[in-house]
């Protein structure tokens, strides 16, 4: 149901469900980069022709929605969209790379650090004050995310360093997002110049490492354009119809659905030590994302006292 405003009620519980939704198409795509890059139905294709895959078919399918919506282009904060499809280019790229290199449970857990990097972000360009509470849960994910990459042990996971990267960039990403949100880009718009401005550089970028991919991974490299966008729009309409500390905590469902797919096509099952460095990277940032929340309302109520 739509009120007069044109604003969608607030709805929980579906806005939970479709969180959930975005973060199993999430885990979708990164099962999908995986088979392409260790070779099922063909010879392996490098990450950056996945990305461009990624980014090329999901400019398709947000174009042709785009000739219905037709959202105008005057205002856009172009320098902004740029820099914001460049560091989101390289962070998929990143994230596919680490993908199909190690489990798919522990390189999505370790790119879930890129709240960090905003928060870290905020501290140095916004002089945001950070509270011991806040650097706890910030420790927290960070000592999970050391127990996932495991330096110094036989068990160290070079290509976890890849995944961290993509934690930066995407965090990166996130900043200029919430600018460009801020600034009143409607999310059309945003969508349709992200994915266009990404396609460009992700298929010039690939270029240089083409080779043919097989008629089958032409099919699963549209999957995944149309699975990202698909998880975008959830994502998006799931913020519309609940708060921001009720929805995105769901969103770590991607941790669930990526073992389970990595497991069911692959046969890889998390040890006990990724379970538990996981699980304290979902805990510290969920419990950052909550005493950020209570900041927040803490400060509109001060701003209301009379």
């Amino acid at each position: 149901m739509m009120p007069a405003d044109g604003i969608p009620a607030q709805r929980p519980v579906l806005a939970i469900a479709l969180m959930a939704g975005a973060g199993a198409l999430v885990a979708v795509t990164s099962l999908i980069a995986k088979a392409l890059g260790v070779g099922v139905g063909g010879e392996p294709l490098h990450p950056l022709q996945i990305s461009a895959g990624r980014f090329g078919f999901a400019f398709l399918a947000i174009s042709t929605f785009a000739l219905f919506a037709r959202p105008g282009f005057q205002g856009a904060l172009w320098g902004s969209h740029l820099a914001r499809s460049a560091s989101g280019w390289l962070g998929v790229t990143c994230m596919f790379a680490a993908a199909s290199r190690m489990p798919l449970a522990d390189a999505t857990a370790i790119t879930f650090l890129n709240p960090l990097v905003t928060m870290g972000l905020a501290i140095l360009l916004l002089g945001e004050n950070i509270g011991p509470r806040r650097l706890a849960a910030a420790g927290l994910a960070l000592i999970g995310a050391m127990v996932l990459i495991r330096p110094g042990t036989d068990a160290f996971q070079p290509a976890a360093l890849i995944a961290l990267a993509a934690a930066v960039l995407m965090g990166v990403e996130a900043v200029i997002i919430k600018r460009l949100t801020n600034a009143g880009e409607p999310p059309v718009r945003i969508l349709l110049i992200n994915n266009g401005m990404g396609a460009i550089i992700a298929i010039t970028a690939a270029s240089f490492v083409w080779h043919p991919p097989s008629a089958e991974q032409w099919r699963l490299l549209a999957c995944l354009g149309f699975a990202m966008i698909c998880a975008q729009s959830l994502f998006i309409q799931a913020m519309k119809r609940g708060q921001a500390s009720h929805v995105m905590p769901a969103i770590y469902s991607t941790l669930v659905f990526a073992a389970l797919y990595d497991f069911g096509v692959f046969g890889v099952l998390p040890d006990l030590v990724a379970i538990l460095g996981a699980a304290m990277v979902v805990a510290g940032i969920v419990l950052l994302a909550i005493l950020r929340e209570r900041a927040a309302a803490s400060n509109v109520a001060g701003s209301e006292l009379p």
